[in-house]
C-alpha cells in the first residue's frame, strides 16, 4: 500500500485522537454496556442497543486512525528544502488575480484538509495547479466557475 502524506501537526492530532479513543471513550462505553446489562433483558434494552452501536463506531474509529497512521509519510515543513517551490506542507501566500483578494493556504494531507484554517488538500484542484511553482508564477485553476487565476506571493516552509 502507498504511503499517504501527513504533516507533523496532522500526525499529532490523529494520535491525541488515538489516545482519547482508547484511554476515554472505549472504557466509558464498556461500563455504559455494563450497565445497560445490568438492566435485565437485552432484546428490549435500547440502552444496550445505543451503548453497543457506539462500541462499534469507536473500534471502527480507532482501527481507521491506527491505519492511517501506519500508512502514513510523516512530512516536517520545517525540514523542507525545495528551493521556494510549492510542495506538500508549503504555506503560501496567493493573490486572486480576480478580484486582487489575499489569501493563504498550507498544502496538507487529504485527512487534515479544512479550508476555514487555510489547509487545502494536496488533492484539490488549487493544490495540484500551484505545485512546482514559485512566488511569482501565475497559477491557472479550473474550477467549477471557470478558470482562476492566482499569483504566488510568497512561499513559507513552517
Amino acid at each position: 500500500m502507498s504511503k499517504t502524506p501527513l504533516t507533523v501537526v496532522g500526525a499529532d492530532k490523529l494520535r491525541a485522537e488515538l489516545h482519547e479513543l482508547k484511554t476515554v471513550q472505549r472504557p466509558s462505553i464498556i461500563a455504559a454496556i455494563a450497565e445497560a446489562r445490568a438492566h435485565g433483558d437485552l432484546s428490549e434494552n435500547a440502552e444496550y442497543a445505543a451503548a453497543k452501536e457506539r462500541q462499534s463506531f469507536i473500534e471502527g474509529r480507532i482501527a481507521e486512525v491506527e491505519s492511517k497512521l501506519s500508512n502514513a509519510q510523516i512530512i516536517d515543513p520545517v525540514l523542507i528544502d525545495a528551493d521556494g517551490g510549492c510542495v506538500f506542507g508549503a504555506t503560501i501566500e496567493l493573490e486572486d488575480m480576480n478580484n486582487s483578494e489575499t489569501v493563504t493556504y498550507q498544502i496538507v494531507g487529504d485527512d487534515e484538509a479544512d479550508i476555514k484554517q487555510g489547509k487545502i488538500s494536496i488533492s484539490s484542484p488549487i493544490a495540484r495547479a500551484l505545485i512546482g511553482k514559485h512566488a511569482g508564477d501565475v497559477a491557472e485553476v479550473k474550477a467549477p466557475g471557470g478558470v482562476r487565476e492566482y499569483e504566488i506571493l510568497d512561499v513559507k516552509y513552517i
